[in-house]
């Protein structure tokens, strides 16, 4: 189950990007967002297919609000056509959208502290959000949203400079192999 939501307006980034839709996968935590400069039911469709569907398994469940972005003939066609439920969180209960919710505040938090008197950056700065997003411990799993969508936890770029023990025993030749002998049965 996926919960999509929008931030904004922000300040206007250098791409034109106001807004950012984000969406949460409410098992692993995951976070997807991305800038946009318009609200339209087709880059919504675009965010969904390139960031869920074709990233990540067909969710069973989307939860939005009631805006015209998540409850136009298209979505509804996109939903239908991958046996998505569409669920709307109500006006006077945005709260059953709250794990997406939440992660907004969070990523506008994040934003504001590392943008201080360059607010119009905050499109750049959104994969450095993400990232320390999804490689942090969430309290309700006890573990990263990365490790959880990916089944390990990610090497971060300290772990490449110091040749952690992760990094010394990868074998470049082996995975080769084993990815071929996958992708050929």
């Amino acid at each position: 189950m996926w919960g999509i939501d929008l931030i904004g307006p922000m300040p206007t980034a250098a791409t034109g990007a106001k807004h950012a839709i984000v969406a949460v996968d409410y098992f692993t935590k995951w976070v997807e967002a991305k800038p946009l400069v318009h609200i339209t039911e087709a880059n919504t469709i675009s965010f969904v297919k390139k960031n869920i569907l074709y990233r990540f398994e067909t969710p069973n469940t989307i939860i939005t609000d009631n805006g015209t972005q998540f409850d136009g003939k298209k979505f509804r066609e996109l939903c239908d056509k991958y046996g998505i439920n569409n669920y709307y969180a109500s006006p006077a209960h945005p709260q059953t959208n709250g794990q997406t919710e939440a992660v907004n505040k969070i990523i506008k938090h994040n934003l504001k502290a590392k943008l201080a008197a360059k607010k119009d950056s905050w499109a750049d700065k959104l994969p450095h959000v993400l990232w320390a997003y999804r490689t942090t411990e969430r309290g309700s799993t006890g573990e990263t949203p990365y490790s959880m969508a990916y089944g390990a936890e990610a090497v971060i770029p300290v772990e490449t400079s110091f040749s952690s023990p992760r990094v010394q025993l990868f074998q470049p030749e082996l995975n080769i192999d084993m990815l071929n002998a996958v992708w050929m049965n």
